[in-house]
């Protein structure tokens, strides 16, 4: 690996008097390029290596006596269910032991909520890459990790950050299976209960739904939707208001699983028996959807394969390749259990 010469006290520790995102431009190279170069990694010509190594040692680093530097991904979570990040981090696995790759793990929870900065620290530990998998990532930290060479790839961000790249689900195809699952059933009074809609997921899944019912001919109750947040409280507070209506909706579509476990809890509260009287879909296929009673009908999310393509994008770009697009979404499955069924004439 290079590491900085002496610096002036004012200057972060782990640059030259150049960041890294200048030094790839004066060499006409990517920053994961010098980023390989820096670390010391192979998969970059010996004619271009020098080239980067001059520039440098010109900017104030210098080679460290070590063995080669291991290649390690820091994936970076934000109290996210221990079921969808341990597959996330089960697919990282997978494709990074192939590469005789480290995986770390972050938790950044406390950090945010003390508002303390993230990015930094990761970028302290100089790793190969990082995946991310929490929404409140931007394209600032995008840049942040840009300027320093090392690849980020995030998974499902609310936001667009590009040019970095992002890993998720196609969304809009689960919710329009989920809405015409219900529909084919025989149910025209479908209730909805969303996430924050300005989160680009939440907003393919409303998109979607509503899809479903254009293409089907039924109108779009506004009355019968409502807007919230992906947790359990949301989906039993919600779900309590559309269930309290005279005209009840027959069905509920979820955001979640989350949500749909709520929504398990209003009936409950309200007399009412799953599926006889109401239908329920989730998303996500989180392992208490099958445990429930009745198992939830649900989109599957293949979180998994969502974290080995993350892997897959995150050292393809700490070798040097550029990317095709900037936006990488899986397949979702529709997985039919015992919460619908048609509906009860009243």
């Amino acid at each position: 690996m290079i590491e900085e010469g002496q610096l002036p006290r004012s200057r972060k520790p782990w640059r030259g008097d150049l960041p890294i995102a200048a030094i790839a431009e004066l060499a006409g190279v990517s920053p994961p390029t010098v980023s390989k170069v820096l670390n010391g990694r192979g998969g970059v010509g010996e004619q271009t290596r020098r080239r980067v190594e001059a520039l440098l040692r010109d900017h104030g680093y210098r080679r460290r006596q070590t063995s080669a530097a291991t290649l390690r991904i820091e994936a970076v979570f934000d109290r996210m269910l221990p079921s969808i990040a341990m597959e996330i981090l089960r697919g990282v696995q997978e494709v990074a032991s192939a590469r005789d790759c480290i995986v770390g793990f972050t938790d950044v929870h406390r950090r945010l909520l003390a508002g303390q900065p993230w990015v930094e620290p990761l970028l302290l530990r100089q790793p190969t890459a990082v995946i991310t998998a929490f929404s409140t990532v931007t394209a600032d930290h995008g840049e942040q990790f840009a300027a320093s060479g090392i690849p980020l790839v995030a998974i499902d961000p609310t936001g667009d950050l590009s040019p970095t790249p992002a890993v998720g689900s196609n969304n809009w195809s689960g919710a329009l299976a989920a809405a015409r699952h219900l529909l084919d059933l025989g149910h025209q009074r479908i209730g909805l209960i969303t996430g924050p809609v300005t989160d680009l997921s939440a907003r393919a899944r409303l998109d979607g739904f509503r899809a479903a019912l254009d293409y089907a001919g039924v109108a779009f109750d506004a009355t019968l939707e409502r807007r919230g947040v992906f947790t359990f409280d949301d989906g039993r507070d919600l779900g309590a208001q559309l269930l309290a209506r005279p005209d009840r909706p027959t069905a509920v579509v979820c955001g979640n699983d989350l949500q749909a476990l709520g929504v398990y809890a209003a009936a409950r509260d309200a007399g009412l028996r799953i599926p006889d009287d109401l239908s329920v879909v989730g998303f996500d296929d989180v392992d208490q959807a099958a445990w429930l009673a009745p198992p939830l009908t649900t989109v599957r999310q293949p979180f998994g394969e969502i974290g080995a393509t993350a892997a897959r994008l995150a050292l393809s770009l700490a070798d040097g390749h550029p990317l095709t697009q900037d936006r990488y979404e899986l397949g979702t499955a529709l997985v039919v259990r015992g919460s619908t069924a048609p509906p009860v004439t009243r």
